[in-house]
């Protein structure tokens, strides 16, 4: 570790998770994951995005000169570009972009790596580091990813599902009477009004779309594997899933930490 006169620690690690809905910002202070942010991705400049990160460093007492280093994932190709010459100009460290050439320790079998969402690597990197290999991880997000560790510890693939509010967007665009609702477990299966009825399908639906898929993929696998919820519905769908068994908030900033680290040994 290296500090300042002041005290403070200068060797801070800057991770981001950019996703097709939400942005997810995270310090490493060492090995503890000092402040994370959840937000939206919006499109930005390079200024924007790098006063944009800065002020969310403020809201902890962070400068930017605390950060030594940064790695990020992403899944909107647009905003790449910007996040590296923010990072560059506002923190003068050079971000590393995880993606499938990236060394993670891990073997990929997909077999068009190219298209493989570098969160989905990133994740089952995290999750093999926690609780090892068969592994399943359900991330919810805009889509819900399934990804598949083997026993080796090598990535297979997965299965890809509309999102929560993709769900609830789409009902909504497309069906005139129908309300947005807020995402929350109803007491019933059975809505007594329209409101609880959606969220019924869309909640209810989700978790047994969960459980057969996982079920689905024990089966071929044919061995049990963990099974591991991240993402911003996670909780949420845990609460009502037969086949969840851990819950992983932060498991993307979890991982870019991991890589960003074998990739960063000297």
């Amino acid at each position: 570790m290296f500090y300042n006169f002041e005290g403070e620690n200068l060797n801070m690690l800057l991770v981001t998770d950019i996703g097709n809905t939400n942005m997810v910002v995270g310090i490493y202070d060492g090995e503890i994951l000092k402040a994370q942010w959840r937000l939206s991705s919006i499109l930005h400049t390079p200024d924007e995005l790098g006063i944009y990160l800065i002020n969310l460093l403020h809201t902890e007492n962070l400068k930017p000169d605390q950060i030594s280093g940064a790695a990020f994932a992403s899944v909107v190709p647009s905003l790449d570009f910007s996040f590296k010459q923010a990072v560059k100009k506002f923190f003068k460290v050079d971000a590393l972009q995880v993606n499938y050439l990236t060394d993670t320790g891990m073997k990929i079998l997909y077999k068009n790596p190219q298209g493989l969402g570098a969160d989905r690597i990133v994740n089952s990197v995290a999750g093999i580091a926690k609780y090892g290999a068969p592994l399943i991880i359900a991330d919810y997000g805009t889509a819900i990813t399934f990804d598949v560790v083997n026993s080796d510890g090598a990535y297979l693939g997965g299965a890809i599902a509309p999102g929560l509010n993709s769900g609830i967007s789409a009902l909504f665009s497309k069906a005139a009477k129908l309300p947005e609702v807020a995402l929350s477990i109803p007491k019933s299966v059975i809505g007594q009004n329209t409101d609880e009825a959606i969220q019924a399908g869309i909640i209810f639906g989700n978790a047994g779309l969960t459980d057969h898929i996982v079920n689905l993929i024990q089966d071929e696998l044919k061995i049990k594997a963990a099974v591991i919820a991240t993402g911003g519905h996670a909780k949420l769908i845990a609460k009502v899933s037969k086949s969840i068994q851990h819950v992983e908030t932060w498991l993307t900033l979890e991982g870019l930490k991991l890589i960003y680290d074998r990739n960063n040994k000297n």
